[in-house]
Protein backbone atom coordinates (compact mmCIF):
# COMPACT_ATOMS: atom_id res chain seq x y z
CA UNK A 1 0.00 0.00 0.00
CA UNK A 2 3.16 2.12 0.82
CA UNK A 3 4.56 1.74 -2.50
CA UNK A 4 1.22 2.23 -4.35
CA UNK A 5 0.39 5.39 -2.11
CA UNK A 6 4.14 6.88 -2.84
CA UNK A 7 3.63 5.82 -6.43
CA UNK A 8 -0.15 7.53 -7.02
CA UNK A 9 1.21 10.65 -5.29
CA UNK A 10 4.44 11.10 -7.50
CA UNK A 11 1.45 11.18 -10.53
CA UNK A 12 -0.46 13.45 -8.72
CA UNK A 13 2.14 15.45 -8.32
CA UNK A 14 3.53 15.63 -12.28
CA UNK A 15 0.04 15.77 -13.42
CA UNK A 16 0.12 19.18 -11.26
CA UNK A 17 3.03 20.20 -12.30
CA UNK A 18 2.29 19.74 -15.99
CA UNK A 19 -0.63 22.07 -15.22
CA UNK A 20 1.29 24.41 -13.62
CA UNK A 21 3.28 24.95 -16.57
CA UNK A 22 0.79 24.53 -19.28
CA UNK A 23 -0.75 27.97 -16.66
CA UNK A 24 2.35 29.66 -17.18
CA UNK A 25 2.93 28.87 -20.71
CA UNK A 26 -0.87 30.46 -20.99
CA UNK A 27 0.22 33.55 -19.02
CA UNK A 28 3.37 34.06 -21.20
CA UNK A 29 1.06 33.70 -24.33
CA UNK A 30 -1.46 36.14 -23.66
CA UNK A 31 1.39 38.58 -22.29
CA UNK A 32 2.77 37.84 -26.15
CA UNK A 33 -0.73 38.44 -27.93
CA UNK A 34 -1.29 41.60 -25.68
CA UNK A 35 1.06 43.23 -26.77
CA UNK A 36 1.70 42.52 -29.72
CA UNK A 37 -2.27 43.68 -30.15
CA UNK A 38 -1.39 46.84 -28.88
CA UNK A 39 1.76 47.53 -31.05
CA UNK A 40 0.06 46.55 -33.97
CA UNK A 41 -2.51 49.03 -33.13
CA UNK A 42 0.00 51.84 -32.43
CA UNK A 43 2.19 51.03 -35.78
CA UNK A 44 -0.93 51.12 -38.03
CA UNK A 45 -2.51 54.38 -36.71
CA UNK A 46 -2.04 57.21 -39.87
CA UNK A 47 -1.44 60.10 -37.14
CA UNK A 48 2.04 58.31 -35.91
CA UNK A 49 5.53 59.54 -37.98
CA UNK A 50 7.99 56.60 -36.71
CA UNK A 51 8.61 53.70 -38.54
CA UNK A 52 6.27 51.14 -37.53
CA UNK A 53 8.87 48.21 -36.83
CA UNK A 54 10.34 50.55 -34.34
CA UNK A 55 6.98 51.58 -32.53
CA UNK A 56 6.43 47.47 -32.29
CA UNK A 57 10.21 46.80 -30.84
CA UNK A 58 9.21 49.38 -28.42
CA UNK A 59 6.12 47.81 -27.13
CA UNK A 60 8.00 44.98 -26.87
CA UNK A 61 11.21 46.53 -25.00
CA UNK A 62 8.73 48.06 -22.35
CA UNK A 63 7.40 44.44 -21.66
CA UNK A 64 10.71 43.10 -20.85
CA UNK A 65 10.46 40.59 -24.14
CA UNK A 66 13.00 42.28 -26.55
CA UNK A 67 13.59 39.48 -28.58
CA UNK A 68 9.90 38.32 -29.06
CA UNK A 69 8.61 40.26 -32.09
CA UNK A 70 10.27 37.69 -34.85
CA UNK A 71 8.56 39.46 -37.50
CA UNK A 72 6.93 42.80 -39.02
CA UNK A 73 5.39 43.14 -42.19
CA UNK A 74 3.87 46.93 -43.41
CA UNK A 75 1.60 48.09 -46.25
CA UNK A 76 1.00 51.11 -46.51
CA UNK A 77 -0.03 53.79 -49.03
CA UNK A 78 -1.28 57.85 -48.97
CA UNK A 79 -4.46 56.50 -47.39
CA UNK A 80 -3.68 53.70 -45.92
CA UNK A 81 -1.12 51.59 -43.39
CA UNK A 82 -1.93 47.64 -42.66
CA UNK A 83 0.42 46.14 -40.14
CA UNK A 84 0.86 42.36 -39.90
CA UNK A 85 3.33 41.41 -37.12
CA UNK A 86 4.49 38.13 -35.26
CA UNK A 87 5.72 37.50 -32.02
CA UNK A 88 7.43 33.85 -30.46
CA UNK A 89 8.88 32.94 -27.02
CA UNK A 90 8.92 30.06 -24.85
CA UNK A 91 9.10 29.04 -21.33
CA UNK A 92 11.59 26.26 -20.03
CA UNK A 93 9.30 23.55 -18.51
CA UNK A 94 9.36 22.14 -15.13
CA UNK A 95 7.50 18.98 -15.04
CA UNK A 96 6.22 18.54 -18.72
CA UNK A 97 10.29 17.61 -19.34
CA UNK A 98 9.12 14.71 -17.27
CA UNK A 99 7.53 13.56 -20.85
CA UNK A 100 9.57 14.90 -23.25
CA UNK A 101 8.56 19.08 -23.66
CA UNK A 102 11.86 21.07 -22.67
CA UNK A 103 9.76 23.85 -23.65
CA UNK A 104 6.30 25.54 -23.69
CA UNK A 105 5.65 28.05 -26.38
CA UNK A 106 4.21 31.13 -26.48
CA UNK A 107 3.05 32.89 -29.93
CA UNK A 108 1.02 35.66 -31.87
CA UNK A 109 -0.16 37.15 -34.62
CA UNK A 110 -1.98 40.07 -35.07
CA UNK A 111 -2.84 42.56 -38.19
CA UNK A 112 -4.21 45.89 -37.61
CA UNK A 113 -4.96 48.42 -40.40
CA UNK A 114 -6.25 52.01 -40.98
CA UNK A 115 -7.97 52.98 -44.03
CA UNK A 116 -8.57 56.57 -44.79
CA UNK A 117 -10.99 56.20 -47.96
CA UNK A 118 -12.02 58.47 -50.31
CA UNK A 119 -14.88 59.92 -48.81
CA UNK A 120 -17.87 62.11 -49.98
CA UNK A 121 -19.63 63.81 -46.80
CA UNK A 122 -22.61 65.58 -46.90
CA UNK A 123 -22.73 68.17 -44.18
CA UNK A 124 -26.58 69.26 -43.28
CA UNK A 125 -26.88 72.24 -41.17
CA UNK A 126 -30.11 73.68 -39.40
CA UNK A 127 -29.95 77.70 -39.50
CA UNK A 128 -33.88 77.75 -38.95
CA UNK A 129 -35.26 80.12 -36.45
CA UNK A 130 -35.20 78.15 -33.30
CA UNK A 131 -32.02 77.94 -33.71
CA UNK A 132 -31.27 81.57 -32.45
CA UNK A 133 -32.38 80.21 -28.83
CA UNK A 134 -30.31 78.53 -25.95
CA UNK A 135 -27.20 79.22 -27.86
CA UNK A 136 -28.13 76.43 -30.23
CA UNK A 137 -26.42 78.33 -32.86
CA UNK A 138 -23.20 78.94 -31.75
CA UNK A 139 -22.51 75.33 -30.19
CA UNK A 140 -23.47 74.34 -33.50
CA UNK A 141 -21.16 76.01 -35.12
CA UNK A 142 -18.26 75.33 -32.64
CA UNK A 143 -19.50 71.45 -33.41
CA UNK A 144 -19.55 71.70 -37.02
CA UNK A 145 -16.00 73.20 -36.94
CA UNK A 146 -14.89 70.46 -34.71
CA UNK A 147 -16.08 67.41 -37.34
CA UNK A 148 -14.16 69.93 -40.18
CA UNK A 149 -11.19 69.86 -38.39
CA UNK A 150 -11.21 66.44 -37.92
CA UNK A 151 -11.62 65.13 -41.28
CA UNK A 152 -9.95 67.95 -43.57
CA UNK A 153 -6.78 67.00 -42.25
CA UNK A 154 -3.47 66.86 -44.00
CA UNK A 155 -3.50 62.96 -44.45
CA UNK A 156 -6.93 62.97 -46.32
CA UNK A 157 -5.74 66.14 -48.93
CA UNK A 158 -7.78 65.22 -52.07
CA UNK A 159 -9.15 62.27 -50.01
CA UNK A 160 -12.52 63.82 -48.72
CA UNK A 161 -14.94 66.30 -50.07
CA UNK A 162 -17.68 68.16 -48.31
CA UNK A 163 -20.62 69.05 -49.33
CA UNK A 164 -21.99 72.02 -47.01
CA UNK A 165 -25.92 72.25 -46.87
CA UNK A 166 -27.36 75.01 -44.49
CA UNK A 167 -31.44 74.55 -44.38
CA UNK A 168 -33.80 76.53 -43.27
CA UNK A 169 -37.33 76.52 -45.28
CA UNK A 170 -35.70 76.05 -48.01
CA UNK A 171 -32.44 75.59 -49.44
CA UNK A 172 -30.36 78.41 -51.37
CA UNK A 173 -28.38 76.29 -53.96
CA UNK A 174 -26.47 78.90 -55.16
CA UNK A 175 -25.56 80.39 -58.96
CA UNK A 176 -23.29 77.55 -59.52
CA UNK A 177 -25.26 74.25 -58.92
CA UNK A 178 -28.13 76.02 -60.58
CA UNK A 179 -26.58 77.45 -64.00
CA UNK A 180 -25.72 73.77 -64.61
CA UNK A 181 -29.81 72.83 -64.49
CA UNK A 182 -32.71 73.70 -65.89
CA UNK A 183 -34.80 76.07 -64.30
CA UNK A 184 -37.33 78.43 -64.71
CA UNK A 185 -35.87 81.43 -63.71
CA UNK A 186 -38.06 83.96 -62.36
CA UNK A 187 -35.51 86.75 -60.81
CA UNK A 188 -31.91 87.30 -59.56
CA UNK A 189 -32.60 87.23 -55.53
CA UNK A 190 -31.62 84.13 -54.03
CA UNK A 191 -31.40 80.22 -56.17
CA UNK A 192 -33.55 78.18 -53.89
CA UNK A 193 -35.74 75.40 -56.19
CA UNK A 194 -38.92 73.63 -56.00
CA UNK A 195 -38.60 69.90 -56.08
CA UNK A 196 -42.31 67.99 -56.99
CA UNK A 197 -42.84 65.29 -54.35
CA UNK A 198 -42.22 62.40 -56.43
CA UNK A 199 -38.27 63.75 -56.37
CA UNK A 200 -38.03 62.56 -52.82
CA UNK A 201 -38.52 59.03 -53.84
CA UNK A 202 -35.28 58.89 -55.44
CA UNK A 203 -31.32 60.48 -54.09
CA UNK A 204 -30.68 61.16 -57.44
CA UNK A 205 -31.10 64.25 -59.11
CA UNK A 206 -33.07 64.82 -62.19
CA UNK A 207 -30.87 66.74 -64.61
CA UNK A 208 -33.31 67.09 -67.63
CA UNK A 209 -36.23 68.02 -65.80
CA UNK A 210 -37.38 71.61 -65.60
CA UNK A 211 -37.37 73.39 -61.99
CA UNK A 212 -39.21 76.24 -61.01
CA UNK A 213 -37.64 79.02 -59.12
CA UNK A 214 -38.35 79.78 -55.00
CA UNK A 215 -40.40 82.79 -54.75
CA UNK A 216 -38.35 85.20 -53.31
CA UNK A 217 -40.08 86.71 -50.18
CA UNK A 218 -40.70 87.00 -46.18
CA UNK A 219 -43.68 85.55 -44.73
CA UNK A 220 -42.93 85.11 -40.95
CA UNK A 221 -41.75 88.36 -39.62
CA UNK A 222 -44.55 90.94 -38.59
CA UNK A 223 -41.77 94.03 -37.89
CA UNK A 224 -40.33 96.24 -40.20
CA UNK A 225 -40.63 96.30 -43.74
CA UNK A 226 -37.14 94.25 -44.15
CA UNK A 227 -36.40 90.87 -45.79
CA UNK A 228 -33.80 89.31 -43.54
CA UNK A 229 -35.69 86.41 -43.22
CA UNK A 230 -36.53 85.26 -46.23
CA UNK A 231 -38.36 82.17 -47.11
CA UNK A 232 -35.29 81.12 -49.06
CA UNK A 233 -31.65 81.88 -47.34
CA UNK A 234 -30.27 85.22 -49.54
CA UNK A 235 -26.97 86.12 -48.44
CA UNK A 236 -23.80 84.22 -50.21
CA UNK A 237 -22.30 82.04 -47.10
CA UNK A 238 -25.83 80.54 -46.61
CA UNK A 239 -25.76 79.01 -50.27
CA UNK A 240 -24.29 75.18 -50.78
CA UNK A 241 -20.74 74.97 -50.32
CA UNK A 242 -20.53 71.39 -52.70
CA UNK A 243 -17.39 69.49 -53.35
CA UNK A 244 -15.09 71.32 -51.46
CA UNK A 245 -11.82 70.57 -48.97
CA UNK A 246 -11.42 74.44 -48.56
CA UNK A 247 -10.83 73.83 -45.05
CA UNK A 248 -10.54 77.61 -43.50
CA UNK A 249 -13.37 78.62 -46.26
CA UNK A 250 -15.53 75.95 -45.01
CA UNK A 251 -14.62 76.93 -41.28
CA UNK A 252 -15.62 80.63 -41.66
CA UNK A 253 -19.01 79.58 -43.65
CA UNK A 254 -19.98 78.18 -40.94
CA UNK A 255 -19.54 80.26 -38.22
CA UNK A 256 -21.32 83.46 -40.74
CA UNK A 257 -24.52 81.48 -40.56
CA UNK A 258 -27.55 83.26 -39.11
CA UNK A 259 -30.84 81.63 -38.05
CA UNK A 260 -33.53 82.17 -40.77
CA UNK A 261 -37.17 81.31 -41.32
CA UNK A 262 -39.01 77.98 -40.62
CA UNK A 263 -37.73 74.52 -41.20
CA UNK A 264 -37.71 71.88 -44.13
CA UNK A 265 -34.97 69.05 -42.85
CA UNK A 266 -36.35 66.97 -46.00
CA UNK A 267 -35.03 69.78 -48.16
CA UNK A 268 -31.94 69.83 -46.78
CA UNK A 269 -31.78 65.74 -46.84
CA UNK A 270 -32.77 66.24 -50.60
CA UNK A 271 -29.98 68.38 -52.05
CA UNK A 272 -27.43 66.32 -49.55
CA UNK A 273 -28.16 62.93 -51.55
CA UNK A 274 -28.22 64.40 -54.23
CA UNK A 275 -24.60 65.87 -53.98
CA UNK A 276 -23.09 62.33 -53.35
CA UNK A 277 -24.96 60.98 -55.79
CA UNK A 278 -23.38 60.55 -59.23
CA UNK A 279 -26.37 61.79 -61.08
CA UNK A 280 -24.75 65.37 -60.09
CA UNK A 281 -21.37 64.14 -61.32
CA UNK A 282 -22.02 66.46 -64.81
CA UNK A 283 -22.69 69.77 -62.52
CA UNK A 284 -18.81 69.23 -60.92
CA UNK A 285 -17.00 68.20 -63.82
CA UNK A 286 -19.12 71.28 -65.39
CA UNK A 287 -18.10 74.25 -62.87
CA UNK A 288 -14.70 72.46 -63.01
CA UNK A 289 -13.88 72.42 -66.57
CA UNK A 290 -15.74 75.84 -67.50
CA UNK A 291 -13.28 77.24 -64.91
CA UNK A 292 -15.84 78.65 -62.78
CA UNK A 293 -15.08 76.89 -59.36
CA UNK A 294 -14.50 73.67 -58.05
CA UNK A 295 -11.96 71.73 -56.87
CA UNK A 296 -9.88 69.88 -59.80
CA UNK A 297 -8.82 66.91 -57.39
CA UNK A 298 -12.57 66.01 -57.08
CA UNK A 299 -13.29 66.02 -61.13
CA UNK A 300 -15.58 62.85 -61.91
CA UNK A 301 -17.16 62.98 -57.76
CA UNK A 302 -19.44 61.95 -56.68
CA UNK A 303 -18.06 58.15 -57.23
CA UNK A 304 -20.48 55.73 -58.35
CA UNK A 305 -22.39 53.91 -55.85
CA UNK A 306 -20.72 50.56 -55.73
CA UNK A 307 -17.04 52.36 -56.06
CA UNK A 308 -16.24 50.49 -52.73
CA UNK A 309 -13.03 52.98 -52.42
CA UNK A 310 -15.40 55.68 -51.56
CA UNK A 311 -17.74 55.83 -48.46
CA UNK A 312 -20.52 58.08 -48.83
CA UNK A 313 -22.18 59.72 -45.77
CA UNK A 314 -24.64 62.26 -44.85
CA UNK A 315 -24.45 64.30 -41.23
CA UNK A 316 -27.71 65.33 -40.84
CA UNK A 317 -28.90 67.85 -37.97
CA UNK A 318 -31.92 69.26 -36.52
CA UNK A 319 -33.42 71.21 -33.50
CA UNK A 320 -36.97 70.96 -34.27
CA UNK A 321 -39.45 69.68 -36.79
CA UNK A 322 -41.40 70.20 -39.87
CA UNK A 323 -43.73 72.86 -39.88
CA UNK A 324 -45.70 74.55 -42.61
CA UNK A 325 -44.36 76.44 -45.72
CA UNK A 326 -46.48 78.52 -47.60
CA UNK A 327 -46.53 80.59 -51.24
CA UNK A 328 -47.82 83.50 -52.91
CA UNK A 329 -50.99 82.92 -55.19
CA UNK A 330 -49.95 83.06 -58.68
CA UNK A 331 -52.09 85.94 -59.38
CA UNK A 332 -49.74 88.06 -57.08
CA UNK A 333 -46.62 86.58 -58.44
CA UNK A 334 -46.83 86.29 -62.14
CA UNK A 335 -45.53 89.78 -63.59
CA UNK A 336 -42.16 91.49 -63.24
CA UNK A 337 -43.14 93.94 -61.19
CA UNK A 338 -44.92 91.94 -58.35
CA UNK A 339 -41.46 89.72 -58.16
CA UNK A 340 -39.78 93.27 -57.56
CA UNK A 341 -42.65 94.50 -55.13
CA UNK A 342 -41.84 90.86 -52.85
CA UNK A 343 -38.22 91.49 -53.24
CA UNK A 344 -38.84 95.23 -51.30
CA UNK A 345 -41.87 94.40 -49.08
CA UNK A 346 -42.51 92.08 -46.13
CA UNK A 347 -45.61 90.19 -47.04
CA UNK A 348 -47.36 90.67 -43.69
CA UNK A 349 -46.26 94.08 -43.32
CA UNK A 350 -47.72 94.67 -46.69
CA UNK A 351 -50.83 92.97 -46.19
CA UNK A 352 -51.69 94.56 -42.27
CA UNK A 353 -51.47 97.88 -44.06
CA UNK A 354 -52.48 97.80 -47.59
CA UNK A 355 -54.99 94.97 -47.53
CA UNK A 356 -58.35 94.44 -45.83
CA UNK A 357 -58.28 91.35 -43.24
CA UNK A 358 -60.69 88.86 -45.23
CA UNK A 359 -58.61 89.45 -48.25
CA UNK A 360 -55.33 87.92 -46.76
CA UNK A 361 -55.61 84.72 -47.73
CA UNK A 362 -56.28 84.92 -51.01
CA UNK A 363 -52.82 86.01 -51.29
CA UNK A 364 -50.68 82.88 -50.33
CA UNK A 365 -51.48 78.88 -49.95
CA UNK A 366 -50.28 76.25 -47.70
CA UNK A 367 -47.57 74.24 -50.04
CA UNK A 368 -46.29 71.93 -47.08
CA UNK A 369 -47.02 71.04 -43.55
CA UNK A 370 -45.50 68.87 -40.86
CA UNK A 371 -46.96 65.38 -41.71
CA UNK A 372 -46.22 66.31 -45.07
CA UNK A 373 -42.27 66.94 -44.21
CA UNK A 374 -42.23 63.69 -42.56
CA UNK A 375 -43.18 61.63 -45.34
CA UNK A 376 -40.90 63.33 -47.77
CA UNK A 377 -37.93 63.23 -45.08
CA UNK A 378 -38.32 59.61 -44.61
CA UNK A 379 -38.83 58.58 -48.57
CA UNK A 380 -35.36 60.41 -49.42
CA UNK A 381 -33.54 59.06 -46.56
CA UNK A 382 -35.14 55.48 -47.43
CA UNK A 383 -33.88 56.14 -51.07
CA UNK A 384 -30.30 57.71 -50.14
CA UNK A 385 -29.98 54.10 -47.84
CA UNK A 386 -30.81 51.67 -50.13
CA UNK A 387 -28.06 53.72 -52.36
CA UNK A 388 -25.54 52.56 -49.72
CA UNK A 389 -25.29 56.05 -48.34
CA UNK A 390 -24.66 56.12 -44.29
CA UNK A 391 -27.05 58.66 -42.57
CA UNK A 392 -25.53 60.23 -39.20
CA UNK A 393 -28.85 62.42 -38.10
CA UNK A 394 -28.14 64.40 -34.69
CA UNK A 395 -31.28 65.57 -32.54
CA UNK A 396 -30.25 68.68 -31.26
CA UNK A 397 -32.64 70.46 -28.20
CA UNK A 398 -35.65 68.85 -30.52
CA UNK A 399 -39.34 67.69 -29.93
CA UNK A 400 -40.55 64.48 -29.32
CA UNK A 401 -41.68 64.79 -33.30
CA UNK A 402 -38.01 65.70 -34.23
CA UNK A 403 -36.36 63.04 -32.74
CA UNK A 404 -38.69 60.54 -34.03
CA UNK A 405 -37.85 62.14 -37.49
CA UNK A 406 -34.46 61.98 -37.13
CA UNK A 407 -34.24 58.34 -35.89
CA UNK A 408 -36.23 56.95 -38.70
CA UNK A 409 -33.91 58.66 -41.34
CA UNK A 410 -30.54 57.29 -39.17
CA UNK A 411 -29.10 54.30 -40.83
CA UNK A 412 -29.15 52.75 -37.73
CA UNK A 413 -29.96 53.42 -33.62
CA UNK A 414 -26.45 54.02 -33.61
CA UNK A 415 -26.21 56.15 -36.10
CA UNK A 416 -28.35 58.49 -34.14
CA UNK A 417 -27.98 61.04 -31.53
CA UNK A 418 -30.27 62.82 -28.96
CA UNK A 419 -28.15 65.83 -27.69
CA UNK A 420 -28.15 69.07 -25.48
CA UNK A 421 -26.47 71.93 -25.21
CA UNK A 422 -22.29 71.28 -25.82
CA UNK A 423 -23.00 67.93 -26.30
CA UNK A 424 -23.32 68.56 -29.70
CA UNK A 425 -19.48 69.06 -29.75
CA UNK A 426 -19.23 64.99 -28.93
CA UNK A 427 -21.29 63.96 -31.42
CA UNK A 428 -20.01 65.35 -34.28
CA UNK A 429 -16.39 64.89 -33.23
CA UNK A 430 -17.36 60.98 -32.70
CA UNK A 431 -18.99 60.66 -36.00
CA UNK A 432 -16.01 62.07 -37.72
CA UNK A 433 -14.10 59.67 -36.13
CA UNK A 434 -15.74 57.08 -37.15
CA UNK A 435 -15.68 58.16 -40.67
CA UNK A 436 -11.78 57.46 -40.14
CA UNK A 437 -11.26 54.42 -37.63
CA UNK A 438 -8.72 52.29 -36.65
CA UNK A 439 -9.46 48.69 -36.85
CA UNK A 440 -8.13 45.73 -35.15
CA UNK A 441 -8.60 43.18 -38.10
CA UNK A 442 -7.13 39.95 -36.65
Amino acid sequence: MSLFGVGGSLILIAFGGVGIDVMHAELKRNKVQNTLDRAVLAAADLEQEVDPKAVMQDYFDKMLMPDALTSVKVTESLNYRRVEGTAYTSEKSNFTKLIGIDQMKADGVSTAEERVRKVEVSLVLDISGSMADNSRLTNMQSAANVFLDTVLTADNQDLVSINLVPYSEQVNAGPLLTEQMNVNWKHGYSHCLEFPSESFDTAALDTTMFYDQMQHFQWNYYGGNDLTDTVCPRYDYERINAWSQDLAGLKKQVLDLQPRAGTSIFLGMKWASALLHPSTRSINNAIINQKKGGDVAFLNRPAALDDVQTLKTIVLMTDGQHDSSYRLSSFAYDTASEVSHWAANNLWYYLERNVAVNKWPVFYWQKYNATMGDTLLHNVCEAAKDSGIVIWAIGFETTVEGNAAMKDCASSPAHYFDVDGTEIEDAFYSIARAINQLRLTQ
